[in-house]
């Protein structure tokens, strides 16, 4: 009687007593979670899309680099790689950055040499390239790790300050002009002046945060801090012309 109830059932449930009945078997693997069922899912459990790279904050970018375990050591060309359209402001800001703080002799030279390349190319309007020699340079993951946890709480911070302001200051033909600017900060940075590489190396900072968020503001204080660059450096080379004068004077006179 059970059986005759169950068969009964199967019938009219489309599945048969065995299960062995065609349109019940066509009606079960419609209901199991092929292509169209896992669409759903598939898209709920996806993760979201990374920011595009031109809306990520150079202290993320920079900190992934850093805690990337896949990479051994980190070169100038993966900076430049990693940073694309932002090369300019990006590299500029962490080779001049160093010089901004009190650093052991010879620092200035060793860094200022790819702020001179990439200034002279900002000022002629053409894409950031650094010789072989410059961006095969590079440093275990471990030591630029180091370096990037002191240096971008500083970046994350002006970072906050910044938002697109002044835009025809901080885009050609003013970028050239910007370009310029930095170029002549950098030679004084690589001159061995006492005193010529703070100030200087402040005002690339500015003109490069200036720069990654299109900031006119920052560019206007960086061109002022550059002009106090000039007249502090000034001022020191006529001291010393006139001190080498007078003791040239009394040594052979």
């Amino acid at each position: 009687m059970h059986l005759i109830d169950r068969a009964e059932t199967g019938e009219r449930a489309g599945t048969g007593v065995d299960g062995a009945d065609p349109d019940g078997a066509a009606a079960w693997s419609a209901a199991e979670p092929d292509e169209a069922c896992k669409e759903p899912s598939a898209t709920a459990l996806a993760e979201p899309d990374p920011l595009p790279l031109s809306k990520r904050k150079l202290a993320e970018i920079l900190v992934d680099i850093a805690e990337d375990p896949a990479r051994e050591r980190v070169s100038v060309a993966d900076l430049l790689l990693a940073m694309q359209d932002r090369a300019f402001g990006a590299l500029m800001l962490i080779f001049a950055m160093p010089n901004a703080l009190p650093t052991p002799p010879g620092t200035s030279a060793i860094l200022g040499a790819p702020l001179v390349f990439l200034a002279a190319q900002l000022m002629l309007g053409r894409k950031p390239w650094l010789p072989k020699v410059i961006a095969n340079r590079s440093m275990t993951r471990t030591d630029f790790a180091t370096m990037i946890g002191k240096v971008a709480p500083w970046i994350t911070r002006a970072e906050k300050l910044l938002r697109p302001r002044l835009v025809v200051v901080a885009r050609p033909p003013a970028e050239y002009l910007i370009g310029a600017l930095c170029l002549l900060m950098a030679i004084i940075l690589v001159l061995p002046i006492p005193l010529g590489n703070m100030l200087p190396a402040f005002s690339i900072c500015l003109f490069s945060l200036g720069l990654l968020e299109r900031d006119g503001v920052w560019i206007l204080v960086g061109a002022a801090t550059s002009v106090a660059s000039v007249v502090l450096v000034s001022g020191v080379l006529f001291a010393l012309f006139k001190g080498a004068l007078f003791v040239f004077s009394n040594a052979f006179l």
